[in-house]
């Protein structure tokens, strides 16, 4: 059946409104880096949560540690079962490293969006920023692959060193040997872990700066 002319018009108007209405629900660059950039903070909830149960079981592995040093060599009973309870610990903790690593890798592949919003943004300080926005999270990234790797490796060295706790007739040498590695492990742990949470409020400060710049609310 052929359609009356007026229906035509009134077709291809209803539609032109369609697609116009269309085009201005679309989100301008800055309002989906905010998007983004809110999704990316959702999505380290995850390792957020794992800061407080991880350091709860720091200090109780530091204070099985200071109790096995307190034996003395006809408690070995007691240095055995310490030990265990430590190595328990040093599987839990990683558990917990494991976890918020992951939420960083989601957090990393939500936030490589931002590559190609940033360069379509019109302001020129708004486009600044977000340039260095986006330097810095890239840096905190790779800090925190840093402190992954040593963390897992000072853990690592934990369990050996409770391992040798265990044997009844390791050498002295053998053990200050293994503390002193162990004592170098956290070293590296504890200057990765100032890396990144330098980055980490550098990241939150520019952050704030974007969102002032571009008017946009902040959390």
């Amino acid at each position: 059946m052929r359609l009356k002319r007026s229906n035509c018009i009134i077709i291809m108007i209803t539609a032109i409104i369609f697609i116009i209405s269309g085009c201005s629900n679309e989100k301008t660059p800055v309002e989906k880096m905010y998007t983004v950039l809110e999704s990316v903070a959702a999505k380290e909830k995850t390792f957020e949560e794992q800061q407080e149960p991880l350091v709860k079981l720091e200090k109780q592995e530091k204070e099985i540690y200071d109790q096995i040093l307190k034996q003395g060599l006809k408690e070995y009973d007691q240095i055995v079962k310490l030990s265990d309870e430590a190595l328990v610990l040093a599987d839990k903790r990683k558990e917990l490293l494991d976890k918020e690593t992951a939420s960083l890798k989601e957090s990393e592949q939500e936030f490589s969006k931002v590559a190609d919003l940033k360069s379509q943004l019109d302001d020129t300080k708004q486009k600044k920023t977000a340039n260095e926005l986006y330097e810095i999270m890239m840096k905190r990234y790779e800090a925190h692959r840093n402190l992954y790797s040593q963390y897992s490796e000072a853990l690592q060295n934990d369990k050996e060193l409770y391992q040798m706790f265990k044997n009844k007739n390791l050498p002295y040498e053998d053990l200050e040997t293994q503390i002193n590695k162990l004592n170098a492990s956290y070293e590296k742990v504890y200057a990765s872990n100032e890396q990144f949470n330098k980055y980490t409020s550098q990241y939150n400060e520019k952050k704030l700066t974007f969102y002032h710049q571009a008017g946009l609310k902040t959390n």
